[in-house]
C-alpha cells in the first residue's frame, strides 16, 4: 500500500539586495501614513542637506583662492558632490512611487562616489609634489571644525530614516554625507598641522585613504548593496 507524503515547497528565504538571507522582507511593512512621514523626513533631510553644502562649497572655495589652499577648495568640490547626491534623492523622493527610481538614485550616488574619489586622489597626489604653500586659513579651520559637528548628526538622521523606510539610496546618500564627515576631519588635522607645523603631507595621505573608501562605498552604491 502506497502512502502519499504531502511535499511542502520549502519556505521562502528573502535575500537582501547584499546577497544576505533573512527571515524578514528586504524592504519594512510599513502603513502608508508611516511611509509618508518618512518620506517627508528624508525630503527635509536632503533639503538641509544641500542648503548647508552649497554653503559651506562658497564659503571653502573662497577661503581656499584667498589662502591659495588645495585642501580647502577640494574640501568646496566635494561639497558640490555632496549636493548632487542629495539632489538625486530628492528628485527620487518627488515621485508618488519613489521605489520606482531606486536604482537610477544609487547609480547617481555611485557615480558621486567615484568623482569624489577621483578629485581627492588628484588633489593629494598634488599636494605630496608641491603645488606651493598653503597660506594660515582661520576660516578654514572653522568651516571644517563646523562641519564635523553638523555632518554625522546628519548622516545618522538620514541612515535611521533610510532604514526604516527600506531605502538603499538613503542609506548610501548618508554614507556620503559621512564621507564629508571624514574630510571635514582630514581638512582640519591638515590646516592645523600646517598652521603650527608646516607639515604639508599629513593631509593628503588621510585624504588618499578616504579616497579608497569612497571607492568601496561607490561599489556598494552601483551594486545596491546598502539596503540592509
Amino acid at each position: 500500500m502506497s502512502h502519499e507524503v504531502d511535499r511542502q515547497p520549502p519556505a521562502a528565504t528573502d535575500t537582501c539586495c547584499d546577497g544576505c538571507s533573512a527571515d524578514a522582507p528586504a524592504k519594512p511593512s510599513l502603513s502608508d501614513d508611516r511611509r509618508a512621514v518618512l518620506s517627508r523626513r528624508v525630503r527635509l533631510l536632503v533639503g538641509a542637506t544641500i542648503t548647508y553644502n552649497v554653503i559651506e562649497a562658497i564659503v571653502a572655495i573662497t577661503a581656499g583662492t584667498a589662502a591659495s589652499s588645495a585642501a580647502l577648495i577640494g574640501f568646496g568640490l566635494d561639497s558640490t558632490i555632496e549636493v548632487a547626491s542629495a539632489t538625486a534623492v530628492a528628485w527620487q523622493f518627488s515621485s508618488k512611487d519613489p521605489e520606482a527610481r531606486e536604482r537610477v538614485t544609487l547609480r547617481i550616488i555611485a557615480v558621486s562616489f567615484f568623482a569624489l574619489a577621483a578629485y581627492v586622489t588628484f588633489d593629494a597626489v598634488r599636494a605630496l609634489f608641491g603645488t606651493g604653500e598653503a597660506e594660515h586659513s582661520t576660516v578654514g579651520i572653522v568651516l571644517a571644525a563646523l562641519s564635523l559637528l553638523i555632518m554625522p548628526a546628519l548622516s545618522a538622521a538620514q541612515r535611521r530614516t533610510g532604514r526604516e523606510l527600506g531605502s538603499g539610496s538613503v542609506v548610501a546618500d548618508s554614507k556620503q554625507t559621512l564621507l564629508c564627515t571624514y574630510l571635514s576631519g582630514v581638512l582640519l588635522v591638515g590646516l592645523v598641522l600646517n598652521s603650527l607645523f608646516g607639515w604639508s603631507w599629513a593631509d593628503p595621505l588621510a585624504a588618499l585613504v578616504i579616497a579608497g573608501v569612497a571607492i568601496k562605498e561607490g561599489r556598494e552604491a552601483w551594486r545596491g548593496e546598502h539596503c540592509c
